[in-house]
């Protein structure tokens, strides 16, 4: 089999039924399965995948076991030579998963690949990134982000220095939509188990670097992504008292920190973080 994919869902069944009727039309012609991992499962989810959806592997959970889990679950059941991981909030354009297995197909050296992600306006989203320290999330969470530096920070964390209508080796990918090549999985191993939600996705490339792969931005892949930011509500210091994801965003990077203490990245597209 050349391509498993697997969605992951939670709580958003009217989402799901347009990124697997997408997914339906855009992979014809293709030797594939997919997997629908639902967390926190009901009966409209459940109902939409088995009623229009009868062809896919609909994998229901109980409790809502963060997007890490999913993954990995999903990993456990996959055959394809590809693995390519969607959120449910993820509408796939014709042509873009196409693109994305070509480029691995033509490119050994890389281990994963992702798309272009665009707003539903057709503006880009930030999508490939630079690895970072702490100094990057106090500015991105603090008015620290309003001084010189903290846009100095940012900027390289956001790579805007860069035209994202080229296709470029880069430090890490959202894992919201990425394409991975099965071998590699099964050199780097799954998604790192300390993280229930955030920094699973930065935390994977740092490792598929570390084994040798490459990672690659490839914008002629475009693909629509309905993004919503739950982590960051109002913006500044009121979001670390009142949302309950900023603080398990804060809580993941700390455990990314200090897996790495700090260590710089070996042979990556970038050479320092701060």
């Amino acid at each position: 089999m050349n391509l498993s994919v697997i969605v992951t869902n939670y709580k958003t069944p009217e989402l799901l039924k347009l990124c697997l009727g997408s997914l339906k039309e855009c992979l014809a012609g293709l030797d594939y399965e997919v997997f629908v991992m639902d967390a926190q499962s009901s009966e409209d989810t459940e109902f939409i995948a088995r009623e229009f959806f009868s062809e896919f592997s609909f994998v229901p959970f109980k409790k809502n076991i963060g997007f890490r889990a999913l993954v990995n679950e999903g990993l456990k059941m996959v055959k394809g030579k590809y693995v390519l991981i969607l959120n449910s909030d993820i509408i796939v354009k014709e042509k873009a998963v196409h693109k994305l297995i070509e480029y691995l197909d033509g490119h050994q050296e890389a281990g994963m690949v992702g798309p272009q992600l665009l707003n539903l306006d057709n503006s880009t989203q930030e999508s490939c990134l630079r690895f970072f320290g702490p100094l990057t999330i106090l500015a991105r969470r603090t008015i620290f982000g309003r001084t010189v530096l903290g846009k100095k920070l940012v900027a390289r964390f956001q790579m805007r220095d860069y035209d994202h209508q080229q296709s470029k080796e880069v430090d890490w990918l959202l894992g919201s939509s990425i394409l991975v090549r099965s071998s590699a999985i099964e050199k780097v191993g799954p998604m790192d188990n300390r993280f229930f939600m955030y920094f699973e996705d930065v935390d994977w490339c740092r490792r598929f670097w570390q084994a040798g792969f490459k990672i690659v931005y490839l914008p002629q892949a475009k693909i629509y992504h309905y993004h919503l930011r739950v982590s960051k509500k109002t913006g500044g210091i009121k979001d670390l008292f009142i949302n309950k994801y900023t603080w398990i965003h804060i809580v993941s990077a700390i455990k990314y920190f200090l897996k790495y203490k700090g260590s710089l990245m070996p042979d990556s597209a970038s050479s320092k973080y701060v």
